[in-house]
């Protein structure tokens, strides 16, 4: 029997990325082990799909040991978090003694304009590219996924009205531009990755083929080592 794949963040509301690739996953066939903070109707929803359901805490050695013991493929994805750093380099130290051979890392896009010597001001952005080193310092076989902004954050809940008067996307971004891109397509990717072998050590960006604030935004997908 082929190990599970785990899955971290699989009880986020529906649409989200975690819940979203293990449906996917299950309907290839896979064994999917479904990682979730606590038991609820939303564990039980995944346990109805199919998923091996396990609760762990991403900030403890003991609980991630369990959960990750016999699983040679991951995704782990974390919600915006001041632990965020500290959950990654707990999962990653367990990941490595527990030796995973694929492990799917969820970042973001902003990072791509990150170095050493260039930075941001956004906190949860620093924490992000400090975890993405700490994953490569790791010698873990990562693959970083880094989409663009969620489409089902803040364009969805404040464009309403735009959207019914002009059939735009406006928000108060001045001349900045983005191409946001939807939680299911992100997942489409993820579930594609976890036949890991062409993709280790590779960063996919996930984004539209331009960046605009309207119309609607396909996602592209591009490759850098």
């Amino acid at each position: 029997m082929a190990s599970p794949i785990l899955v971290t963040g699989a009880a986020g509301r529906v649409g989200g990325v975690g819940r979203t690739v293990t449906e996917l996953l299950l309907k290839q066939g896979k064994t999917v082990r479904a990682m979730v903070r606590k038991e609820d109707e939303r564990a039980q929803a995944l346990r109805d799909m199919g998923a091996q359901v396990v609760v762990g805490n991403l900030l403890d050695l003991d609980s991630m040991s369990r959960v990750i013991a016999g699983c040679e493929t991951m995704y782990f994805g974390m919600s915006v978090s001041d632990a965020y750093l500290a959950a990654t380099v707990n999962v990653a130290a367990v990941a490595k003694h527990r030796g995973v051979k694929a492990f799917i890392n969820m970042s973001q896009m902003t990072l791509s304009q990150m170095s050493i010597t260039e930075t941001t001001a956004s906190p949860q952005h620093k924490l992000h590219w400090l975890a993405e080193q700490a994953l490569n310092w790791s010698a873990l076989p990562v693959v970083h996924v880094r989409p663009t902004v969620f489409l089902e954050g803040f364009f969805l809940i404040f464009t309403s009205d735009s959207v019914r008067e002009s059939n735009q996307i406006r928000l108060p971004f001045g001349e900045g531009k983005t191409s946001p891109v939807a939680m299911e397509d992100v997942a489409r990717v993820v579930a594609l990755l976890v036949n890991p072998q062409p993709h280790i050590s590779k960063i996919y960006h996930l984004t539209g083929p331009r960046r605009t604030l309207n119309g609607p935004c396909p996602v592209s997908v591009r490759s850098t080592h």
